[in-house]
């Protein structure tokens, strides 16, 4: 069964803090988005195996523990999750990173699939999905659909802002993908938005309307 891990790091609830006050400036959003990303990855990617190498140091030779040939590969979901991405990649240089492009239907709030863009190599790589927003999970349980469609059976979702209903599809779709936020917000609104949340986070990150 898939786990729900919300983080509680206090650089991450500070910066948070920041993200969804509607006074923060386009410029700060995107930098947070970011630095709030990159928190999140390092804990996500805590259980990345490891195994033992010799190296030797201007001293003497060591012991030392690397990465254990873990291929990797993040897959933001347009255009929101374009924003996590730096910040990942800045911890994982060697990771690989696709695309997928989903919007949400106005009327009925399903995702509707318009890009897709993956690594050659995504079936052999642990995959992490990100979007900032994990509101009824449409989109989110879409994405994740869509990679195991193309063969992909390690998948992680890591979202900044989730609430109950998506967390309640994902599990229902797919209980075999841990999901990490750093908070969960208690409902939606009548438009599918997170309530209290910090608004479309996608016109916040690219200062569209």
């Amino acid at each position: 069964m898939s786990e729900l891990h919300v983080y509680d790091h206090p650089l991450i609830q500070h910066k948070l803090s920041i993200l969804r006050d509607k006074n923060t400036s386009v410029k700060e959003f995107r930098e947070l988005v970011g630095e709030i990303a990159m928190l999140m990855c390092y804990e996500a990617t805590r259980d990345l195996p490891l195994e033992e190498v010799e190296v030797e140091t201007p001293v003497d030779k060591a012991i030392a523990k690397r990465i254990a040939g873990k291929k990797l590969a993040v897959v933001p979901i347009l255009r929101a999750g374009l924003g996590m991405v730096d910040g990942m990649v800045a911890l994982m240089p060697s990771c690989k990173v696709g695309h997928i492009g989903l919007y949400r239907d106005p009327e009925t709030l399903q995702p509707v699939e318009y890009y897709c863009k993956l690594p050659p190599d995504i079936t052999e790589r642990d995959v992490i999905v990100v979007d900032p927003m994990f509101a009824t999970g449409g989109s989110a349980s879409a994405a994740c659909t869509f990679l195991k469609e193309h063969g992909c059976r390690h998948i992680k979702l890591m979202c900044i802002i989730g609430a109950p209903p998506a967390w309640e599809k994902m599990q229902q779709d797919h209980p075999d993908v841990d999901v990490y936020v750093a908070a969960m917000d208690p409902k939606l609104n009548d438009h599918g938005y997170i309530v209290p949340g910090l608004g479309d986070a996608g016109d916040r990150i690219f200062g569209t309307k």
